[in-house]
């Protein structure tokens, strides 16, 4: 009798696993012209192979027990590799723990299939209590990078304190998305590292870095901004100058802190830039992504930035282990022109909304900048009242009313 229920579970399993994974992907009928959400996660926890949660031996596991829980999938680093979508998802256990396990689909939007093994990031120096983020860079010195989140505890705090680390950046490379090298910590003059990127090129032939230097693991403090750096070595990188390239500011969406999200896109105007930004609200912090574009010489200079967020979490996007956040490292631009954005929602899955180079330069570029007050704001909305009632107003050629031929 226990070996039947055993074999049927297990059957159970496999079914509802294959269901999932395989379950078609939809467009949402709405959406803002410039980007279209999709219905379903992309990854769940859920989209950890059987094999991985259960032990499948019915002698050491007679009931079929759940041996290796995961408590979420989420904050996915992506890359395209030999015709297919790649993401580097951080996978978080029941206990807590997060590491890195390679996803990939043949179209973008739907069936993920995770590899059957996690990444081995090995260790450098101390060893890494928690592992998360992980931003991928296609470098052109021929690796692809992954700059990701190194927690450890830190022990200068009293001991009833267990909540306090120390993060820093970690860096794994490869050139074949199955073998890493873990390389030295980076090095920079800040107390913490967070959401540290890779810039995809060699500036003045030195690796470029875009960092996040705070005070506290938690608190951006005094270091709050989105900072660039050089470094001359990649195998001991080393940032001895941080330049804020993009600062928190007062009642922006991003006045508690910042952070750049997956390596710029390259387009003829500029670099585009996909960003977190973080404020606090009465219910808690806010994360929501926003978006500007530097110079393609000077990657200090932002040239574009609108006003406000790009991406908000949404409907059931706003509930899980941490509510009412979205978070993005890892983008897909490619040869069409159409772009993947993956982000996370609440700390517990991964989404998709697809774009296109073409329709985010039209926003960064044609989207009013904050202007930091009220009054502002509301100038920007009634020149564009202005320039609609104009056109509504206007005779068409036809003899029709504008706004009754639009």
């Amino acid at each position: 009798m226990m070996k039947h229920q055993f074999e049927q579970r297990l059957a159970n399993l496999e079914k509802q696993y294959e269901a999932l994974v395989t379950r078609p992907n939809e467009p949402l009928p709405q959406h803002n012209g410039v980007y279209t959400r999709y219905k379903h996660p992309v990854i769940t926890a859920a989209h950890a192979p059987v094999f991985w949660r259960y032990d499948l031996n019915k002698q050491t596991n007679p009931f079929l027990m759940e041996r290796f829980g995961i408590n979420a999938a989420f904050n996915a680093g992506a890359i395209k590799w030999e015709g297919k979508y790649i993401l580097m998802v951080r996978v978080e256990g029941l206990d807590r723990k997060s590491f890195f396990a390679i996803a990939e689909s043949p179209n973008g939007v739907d069936n993920f299939r995770f590899r059957d093994y996690p990444i081995q990031v090995g260790q450098s120096g101390e060893p890494d209590v928690n592992v998360y983020d992980v931003r991928l860079t296609a470098h052109e010195d021929g690796w692809v990078y992954g700059l990701f989140c190194t927690e450890r505890k830190d022990t200068s705090v009293p001991a009833y304190d267990q909540s306090a680390a120390i993060a820093q950046c970690g860096i794994i490379r490869s050139r074949d998305l199955k073998n890493w090298e873990r390389l030295s910590d980076l090095k920079t003059t800040s107390p913490q590292q967070r959401n540290v990127v890779l810039h995809p090129e060699f500036v003045d032939g030195k690796y470029a870095f875009y960092t996040r230097p705070q005070d506290g693991f938690i608190d951006a403090g005094s270091g709050g901004g989105i900072g660039f750096g050089l470094s001359a070595s990649i195998t001991e990188a080393e940032v001895l100058v941080e330049q804020v390239i993009d600062p928190k500011k007062y009642h922006t969406v991003y006045e508690a802190k910042n952070g750049q999200g997956p390596a710029p896109i390259k387009t003829p105007k500029g670099w585009l830039h996909l960003a977190h930004g973080v404020r606090n609200t009465a219910a808690g912090l806010r994360y929501v992504l926003y978006m500007f574009m530097t110079d393609l010489q000077d990657l200090t200079k932002v040239i574009y930035k609108p006003a406000g967020y790009f991406l908000a979490p949404e409907g059931e996007e706003r509930v899980g282990d941490v509510s009412n956040v979205v978070f993005s490292n890892g983008w897909i631009a490619d040869e069409d022109g159409k772009v993947f954005i993956y982000y996370a929602s609440s700390d517990t899955r991964m989404h998709v909304a697809v774009s296109s180079i073409d329709q985010l330069l039209d926003y960064v570029l044609h989207t009013e900048r904050d202007g930091f007050t009220s009054a502002a704001s509301v100038d920007t909305l009634t020149g564009i009242i202005d320039k609609n009632m104009e056109l509504l107003q206007a005779p068409k050629e036809n003899g029709r009313v504008g706004h009754r031929a639009i």
